[in-house]
């Protein structure tokens, strides 16, 4: 029967090492507040307590009620904290040194029962990746007397047998006509797909040659899974579109290998008869054919389909052709149908819409090349049309700055909206080191030669005399700055200052070099037989980008 009570005192058992006003802060249990036991209250602060992955045990308790007013007890039970961690079993130490890398833990992690899960979890999934599919793994938590509050955990492997593959048994692969006669050990048939397209390894017994479809002969179901996907699109790529695998199955041998057995229906290929375009009014069913570059009679492949219509990395496909003219929200709908001839008849639906125009340009992620120095090498500007290709262009053009790290740049977002044919880009970038120094030495001829060079490739001269931009050196305008020196001790030296501005004036890539240098020859006497010469010099340059034939 709930009843409502007062809290009249809150105490924690149980603790050590936490501090137990803060724990009764967490649980929102306060004095004078009014509860109901058993109630929600009760329930919620466990809850609270919970989430904070600390302990292994929480309970509350009454202490004694007085009259409507009650006093209460939470009592916990931590959890120890990692203080070291090892492995035990027939493993190698590569194999240490890769969980440990798997495993990433840390001294003073939260000995949870969940942490411990994972870990187990993560060595599993390695050894698995091997071929031990049937390791075991147990573990032995101890208290580590050294540490306050920290236990030792000692993982205990047992890998077990590795999983070969024996053989691959493939059923339902018809026998063809082979016209080229090399496609197969020189014979007259073949396969519709070869053996050597499908699998990765080969492997020959007393009776036939069967082709393994694994990197190694170890056994994965993982990769099973993935090869048997690879081998539907291996039949699609050569016009067999319905090609399918109707079922497989493995089974263990009395020497502890695998047999994998494969049933595939394979089909007969299709061909292309009639391609027509729908909706295209800006480029003619001629200009599309020749971009398509298939034509009737030609295998049918999805993959090469699609990469003609979309996504093609030189540019080649027909979605560039109008991306590059503003045809933002362009889009090709196809439609497959096919006769009892095994051929197919291809209808590509083109909607075109409106051109669209860029029109907010943005760029983010940039904490020391100011915005100006990347907004310059950009080629969308707001009102252009939008094009595919200057988006590629100034992906191109940031990477050959080397600011920012190259696999992050393709990391971009394009916004459209087609109520105002318009569209918003954001280019995301993120810094990286870019300044070099190179120093080098060495001995010949009874004496040290050595040089020193050190280039700071985001160099800010403008900020120079601005102490708080000295991070260390004044940096974010794109210019760049080299110090240089070489001796081979009393017979040579060389000093050398070089300034580069690659944007003179900030609108035009006209380039500003500027350079003193100081060169010592001497015939390495000393006194009054001592001879040297010393030339001193500077040097400046333009330097102009062309537009012709190429920018």
């Amino acid at each position: 029967n709930p009843k409502s009570y007062i809290i009249s005192d809150i105490t924690i058992s149980g603790v050590k090492f936490l501090d137990k006003s803060t724990l009764i802060s967490i649980s929102g249990l306060k004095l004078g507040d009014e509860i109901i036991i058993p109630g929600d209250d009760i329930s919620n602060a466990i809850r609270k307590l919970w989430k904070q992955g600390l302990f292994s045990d929480i309970s509350i308790n009454i202490n004694k009620i007085e009259d409507n007013q009650a006093s209460l007890n939470i009592n916990l039970k931590e959890l120890p904290k990692l203080s070291k961690f090892k492995f035990e079993g027939e493993i190698k130490k590569h194999e240490i040194t890769s969980l440990k890398e798997q495993l990433k833990l840390m001294r003073g992690k939260i000995l949870s029962e969940n942490l411990i899960k994972n870990s187990i979890y993560k060595i599993q999934l390695y050894f698995y990746d091997k071929g031990f599919n049937n390791v075991k793994v147990d573990y032995n938590t101890e208290e580590d007397k050294e540490t306050i509050n920290g236990s030792s955990i000692t993982f205990s492997i047992n890998k077990g047998p590795r999983i070969k593959i024996k053989d691959i048994i493939i059923h339902g692969r018809k026998l063809r006509e082979n016209k080229n006669k090399n496609l197969f050990d020189s014979r007259d048939i073949t396969y519709a797909i070869s053996d050597q397209v499908i699998s990765r390894r080969m492997k020959e017994t007393k009776k036939k040659k069967w082709w393994r479809i694994f990197k190694s002969s170890k056994f994965n179901q993982e990769n099973l899974n993935n090869d048997l996907i690879s081998i539907i699109e291996k039949y699609n790529e050569k016009g067999f579109r319905d090609a399918r695998i109707l079922k497989d199955s493995f089974y263990l041998n009395s020497d502890n290998t695998i047999n994998i057995e494969i049933w595939i229906h394979e089909g007969e290929p299709y061909k292309y008869r009639n391609i027509k375009f729908v909706g295209n009014t800006k480029y003619s069913d001629k200009e599309l054919l020749n971009k398509l570059s298939i034509k009737e009679g030609d295998i049918y492949d999805k993959s090469i389909l699609d990469s003609r219509i979309y996504g093609n990395q030189n540019g080649t496909d027909i979605s560039s052709l109008y991306l590059d003219d503003g045809y933002l929200f362009f889009n090709a709908t196809l439609i497959e149908s096919a006769n009892d001839k095994n051929e197919i008849d291809l209808e590509i639906r083109i909607f075109e819409g409106q051109q669209a125009r860029v029109n907010k340009v943005k760029v983010s992620g940039n904490t020391k090349t100011n915005d100006h120095v990347i907004m310059r090498e950009i080629r969308t500007k707001p009102g252009d049309l939008f094009k595919r290709s200057d988006i590629i262009r100034t992906q191109r053009e940031l990477a050959a700055l080397d600011y920012f790290n190259p696999e992050t740049l393709g990391n971009i977002e394009i916004n459209p909206d087609q109520i105002r044919n318009s569209v918003d880009i954001i280019y995301n970038v993120e810094e990286k080191s870019s300044d070099r120094i190179n120093v080098s030495g060495g001995w010949g001829a009874g004496r040290i030669i050595g040089q020193l060079a050190v280039t700071f490739n985001n160099f800010s001269a403008q900020n120079i005399f601005k102490k708080n931009k000295w991070t260390p050196l004044p940096s974010g305008d794109g210019q760049r700055l080299t110090l240089s020196a070489s001796s081979n001790g009393v017979y040579y030296q060389n000093y050398n200052i070089q300034f580069i501005e690659p944007w003179l004036g900030g609108k035009k890539p006209t380039s500003l070099s500027v350079s003193l240098y100081k060169n010592i020859f001497s015939n390495g006497a000393e006194g009054e037989n001592r001879e040297s010469t010393e030339i001193t010099g500077a040097s400046i340059g333009l330097g102009k980008r062309l537009k012709n034939p190429d920018d």
